[in-house]
């Protein structure tokens, strides 16, 4: 009602007042002026007076979002003053094949519905429980209430079921890269659905960097040509609406070049270890053979010094004295028997390999020159 409605309201009941107690008036009935006072507050009644209405039925879940292997509440709220019963379906409408429990709150006698698993509880205020709730038990369910005057009311509630994810591995491609050259590909499993995927290294949140490339659903990640700066440890974290889980850390083994040399070092130093001790065993076994041999050299030496004396101090050492040519043969030609043994060189002597220019020869008493 507008202000001109309720000024003409107000002002008609006036003069229907007025004409009460006066009587009725000769000539047609005059308007009077309504202080705006009076005028504001009659419209503020107006405005503010309205009907007692009912609270309608609703339904709350609670929690709202629930963990696999929880517990969840499907709460009435408003349900009408002395209901002759509760019926609790699966689905959005009255189907006796989905109707999980009811109850008549006169006997309070429940019945168990086709779809009830052993799970569900009705309690008297018509709030529903479901334990242990699983992935299959989200969806739709409906409350219909019957009250005194046997007429129904409903309502529908939602329960979302997301599973609680496991531990997440951080698997790779390579794993021990080379830097510099190979390219990585860090994986973080297992994959699950509605989750999402976030990765740390070294306890920060991702760099930007051109060699750092996430997947579209953040699940792989791709480190193009991987330096020691990529080692780690990486940590992949997955969340859903219901809860968080970290994988263990997870450190690169990348080879660089220092690596390498430091291993070709190692291996020419002992191939050069190993070439001096054959070179060193080499000279003692020659030094030994050079020594045996010189031993046997002084030794035959002295025996055929021994054997063969030279007659006397020659000048000319090393060489025998020509054969004497006063043979008994008719030529003349043939060798004394004394000169025999001067066909052979004479071999050098002990004192001769000691003292080389000593004249030994000289020494030696002459008993050869002794006549018989």
């Amino acid at each position: 009602m507008d202000i001109s409605a309720c000024e003409h309201l107000l002002t008609e009941r006036g003069t229907q007042q007025t004409a009460g107690t006066m009587g009725t008036p000769s000539g047609p009935p005059r308007r009077r002026c309504i202080p705006w006072n009076r005028l504001l507050l009659a419209v503020s009644l107006l405005t503010f007076w309205t009907p007692p209405t009912t609270a309608q039925l609703t339904t709350e879940t609670v929690p709202p979002l629930a963990a696999e292997g929880s517990d969840v509440l499907l709460l009435a709220h408003n349900v009408a003053n002395n209901p002759l019963g509760y019926a609790w379906y699966r689905g959005e409408r009255v189907d006796n094949s989905q109707l999980i429990v009811s109850c008549r709150v006169a006997t309070n006698l429940t019945i168990k519905g086709p779809a009830h698993s052993g799970r569900e509880a009705l309690y008297p205020n018509g709030t529903l429980l479901i334990q242990n709730v699983t992935q299959k038990d989200t969806g739709s369910y409906m409350l219909l209430v019957t009250k005194d005057d046997l007429q129904t009311e409903r309502q529908t509630g939602q329960i979302h079921v997301h599973p609680v994810l496991p531990t997440p591995v951080i698997t790779s491609n390579n794993s021990k890269p080379w830097e510099h050259k190979d390219t990585v590909v860090l994986t973080c499993g297992p994959e699950t659905q509605n989750t999402s995927y976030m990765w740390w290294i070294s306890n920060q949140s991702l760099p930007k960097s051109t060699r750092l490339k996430l997947s579209e659903d953040k699940r792989t990640l791709t480190v193009f040509s991987v330096t020691r700066k990529e080692k780690g440890p990486y940590v992949c974290e997955t969340r859903n609406l219901v809860s968080i889980s970290r994988s263990d850390p997870f450190t690169l083994d990348v080879l660089w070049r220092v690596n390498a040399q430091a291993l070709s070092v190692g291996a020419i130093t002992g191939i050069v270890i190993g070439v001096l001790l054959v070179l060193t065993l080499l000279a003692v076994l020659g030094c030994f053979i050079f020594l045996h041999s010189l031993d046997l050299r002084l030794h035959s030496s002295q025996i055929c010094l021994f054997f063969f004396p030279n007659p006397g101090c020659l000048h000319n050492r090393g060489n025998w004295p020509p054969a004497s040519t006063s043979g008994r043969g008719p030529s003349g030609s043939s060798a004394s028997q004394a000169s025999l043994p001067d066909a052979r060189p004479p071999a050098p002597i002990y004192q001769e390999l000691l003292h080389p220019d000593t004249d030994v020869y000289c020494n030696i008493s002459h008993k050869a020159d002794a006549g018989p």
